[in-house]
């Protein structure tokens, strides 16, 4: 991936609705080429999708949890049953006192309680901490211009 290649992904993030012409006109390149590049990082899987980011709270997800899970065994194989939890918007297998770390979203605080009880059902969840986030001072997107060696 090479520069032109992050300044695409850049633009794409912030909107990806744009043409494939003003695409190209602000990396340097003719529409077709852009579109071109654009289809070889689809086909690599460095875009995965294109989507629309929605307000949780206008859609009712504005009571936004991490939760540390704590196991006796290991979890790796319970990824299907954290994502059977349609609240649950990411989970991870972390390192350290726990181990797997969730992110929810619900409406109130009783539909988180009712999360937990769920993530207390999956085999293996001896336990949870839940951390409710106040406010929300940014969410960043994964930049494109991380430190990667470029190809040759």
């Amino acid at each position: 991936m090479d520069q032109t290649d992050r300044a695409l992904l850049a633009r794409l993030q912030q909107d990806a609705t744009q043409s494939y012409a003003t695409l190209g006109e602000a990396v340097g390149l003719s529409a077709g080429a852009a579109h071109e590049r654009v289809r070889k990082l689809r086909a690599r899987g460095i875009i995965r999708r294109t989507t629309v980011e929605v307000d949780p709270a206008a859609v009712g997800g504005g009571v936004l949890a991490y939760v540390m899970v704590d196991s006796a065994a290991w979890m790796g194989d319970s990824a299907e049953a954290f994502a059977a939890i349609p609240e649950i918007l990411e989970a991870h297998i972390i390192a350290g006192s726990a181990s797997v770390l969730v992110k929810v979203r619900t409406a109130t605080t009783e539909q988180l309680q009712d999360v937990l009880r769920r993530i207390y059902a999956i085999e293996g969840v001896s336990g949870t901490q839940a951390t409710v986030a106040l406010e929300t001072f940014f969410e960043r997107p994964v930049s494109p211009c991380a430190s990667e060696p470029e190809e040759a």
